[in-house]
């Protein structure tokens, strides 16, 4: 049960992924059909449930394409377990702020003797066994523990957070970050602070080994690549729907602008 999301970053190679706000396979099948690197269902700030959230990830995997990660609602073992059984490949955690709450993170994420997770996967366990792989095994090395770092008290406690043995990346909540340093939550990038913030954030990854991670825009991803962030969440299903809405309604309305196709899709 190999992660293909893993393998590029241990070669050095930046990943893109997209982000599934809404409750739908079918919108979710679609996404990954795109090729993005990886593909996060969000049930932190998204609107899916377990059940739903179970099958977009089933939906994400049998297309072959996008790893499929989920952004659990919050650091408690229960959840996490139950997204790598139903077949998540990665674990993005919110608000880790420190030493503990990160072993807490990796406790819930890898087998013993690393971590604490419960034995019983159920949905990617049988597809392992069908494709005459075995999961166990290689779990702890092929499923991703990613703390997001959000906060002051977790910059600050950076070194130590990546140190906790298990921790594969972390993963920067821009917005909640820009919070915690006193301005809005819009990405501040622009700012001198929280500019160096960043790129304190990156070198310190890059001295531990660690992938640095971060929800970013298309707009943005030149500008954070060049920062050295190896992992970009660049599109979103929400987003891409508003988008591409309004400039159909625009084309439409300007008189057909655009690039004449007649494709749907």
């Amino acid at each position: 049960m190999s992660n293909a999301l893993m393998e590029k970053w241990a070669a050095k190679t930046e990943t893109l992924g997209s982000w599934l706000s809404l409750p739908d396979s079918h919108a979710a099948e679609t996404v990954a059909r795109v090729d993005f690197d990886y593909v996060c269902v969000d049930m932190q700030h998204g609107i899916a449930d377990y059940q739903v959230a179970a099958v977009m990830l089933q939906a994400v995997t049998m297309t072959g394409k996008g790893t499929p990660i989920c952004r659990v609602p919050w650091n408690e073992p229960g959840i996490i377990g139950r997204m790598l059984d139903a077949g998540a490949r990665g674990i993005i955690i919110p608000m880790v702020n420190s030493v503990a709450e990160a072993e807490s993170a990796v406790a819930a994420t890898k087998y013993p003797p690393l971590g604490q997770r419960s034995y019983g996967p159920t949905i990617i366990g049988a597809r392992a066994a069908n494709a005459g792989e075995d999961y166990y095994p290689n779990a702890n090395q092929t499923n991703a523990c990613i703390p997001m770092i959000e906060t002051r008290d977790a910059v600050e406690n950076l070194d130590a957070i990546l140190a906790v043995e298990g921790v594969d990346a972390i993963y920067v909540g821009p917005a909640d970050l820009s919070l915690s340093y006193g301005y809005g939550p819009a990405y501040s990038d622009d700012n001198e602070e929280y500019k160096e913030v960043l790129e304190y954030i990156v070198e310190r990854c890059n001295k531990a080994g660690k992938v640095a991670g971060i929800h970013s825009t298309s707009a943005l991803a030149a500008n954070r690549r060049e920062k050295g962030f190896m992992m970009q969440t660049v599109s979103g299903d929400i987003a891409a729907v508003a988008k591409g809405s309004y400039q159909d309604l625009k084309n439409a309305v300007e008189g057909g602008a655009g690039d004449g196709s007649s494709k749907i899709y």
